[in-house]
C-alpha cells in the first residue's frame, strides 16, 4: 500500500459526498459505479464493489448505446475476427 496526500469533501444534502476527480481517477472510479460503505470505528472505507451480473449488463449496454453498436454488430464483428484468426492460423476455409 502507498501512502498518499487525503482529501477533503463536504457532505451535501441527502448525505451526497463528491469524490474528488483526481481522487476518483487513481482509484478507477466511475459515474454510475456502485461502491461499498464500510464502518470501522469512526472512520468510513469506500471500496468499489465487485461487478455483479445486472451491474455489468448495465455498463455493456451503456457503452453499446454510447458507441451506437447492437448485440447483432458484436456477433457480427465476432465471427469476421474468427475467420481472420482462422484464415492467419490455417489458412484459407475450404468453401
Amino acid at each position: 500500500m502507498f501512502a498518499t496526500k487525503p482529501y477533503t469533501a463536504e457532505i451535501k444534502a441527502q448525505g451526497k459526498l463528491t469524490i474528488p476527480k483526481k481522487l476518483r481517477r487513481m482509484t478507477h472510479l466511475e459515474e454510475g459505479q456502485t461502491v461499498s460503505l464500510v464502518p470501522v470505528g469512526d472512520v468510513v472505507i469506500i471500496m468499489p464493489r465487485k461487478i455483479e451480473l445486472d451491474e455489468a449488463r448495465r455498463r455493456i449496454a451503456r457503452i453499446l448505446k454510447e458507441k451506437g453498436l447492437s448485440v447483432e454488430n458484436i456477433l457480427a464483428g465476432l465471427v469476421r475476427e474468427r475467420e481472420a484468426l482462422h484464415n492467419e492460423r490455417y489458412g484459407k476455409k475450404p468453401r
